[in-house]
């Protein structure tokens, strides 16, 4: 159902589709590495699927990334998304996380790559601010205004879910507030 192609307001190609726009968010973990799929139709967010891939603190690192990898490669291929929306590492406290979550963030990367995804970066701040209007806000009004947005009823679980379909969503509205900006100028 792909559209023409298209060049999207940060200067890459991605495929437009005709009638929406589908974006996988990705919070980057080893342990946890939470993903959501949502779709822009109109002015419509919609949650079409979200979960994390877990993987045991006992498995090889290798093996953890490799199940990162493939897990993520199934999505892109079940589901076809325009682009990918991916957390940018952001390390405040534990030091000791930064190399394995950038070792999981550069196969998430290397996926898209792979399956000629373009891939946007957020911070932390920028999701936040996108999400709740406040680059301040706590995990809670985060996780709030995600179940608002996407009219979801449970809380997505684990906290890396509702911090995945956040940076769907902040990726959606940044994309959608170029194109109208290139469109006005």
């Amino acid at each position: 159902m792909a559209g023409q192609l298209g060049v999207s307001p940060l200067g890459r190609f991605f495929t437009i589709r005709r009638n929406f726009m589908l974006v996988l968010g990705i919070d980057p973990g080893t342990a946890i590495c939470g993903y959501g799929l949502v779709r822009l139709e109109k002015s419509r967010l919609i949650p079409v699927h979200y979960g994390a891939v877990f993987t045991d603190k006992d498995m090889l690192p290798e093996l953890r990334l490799k199940k990162i990898f493939e897990e993520l490669n199934g999505l892109i291929a079940d589901y076809k998304p325009d682009f990918m929306s991916v957390e940018k590492l952001y390390f405040n406290r534990n030091v000791n996380t930064a190399i394995p979550v950038g070792q999981a963030r550069g196969v998430i990367v290397l996926t898209a790559a792979l399956a000629g995804i373009p891939v946007f970066e957020y911070t932390p701040i920028q999701v936040k601010q996108a999400i709740t209007g406040t680059g301040r806000a706590d995990k809670n009004q985060v996780t709030y205004m995600v179940q608002k947005l996407l009219h979801i009823q449970e809380k997505p679980k684990p906290d890396d879910v509702a911090d995945a379909l956040a940076i769907g969503i902040c990726g959606l509205n940044s994309i959608r507030e170029k194109d109208l900006l290139e469109r006005l100028s």
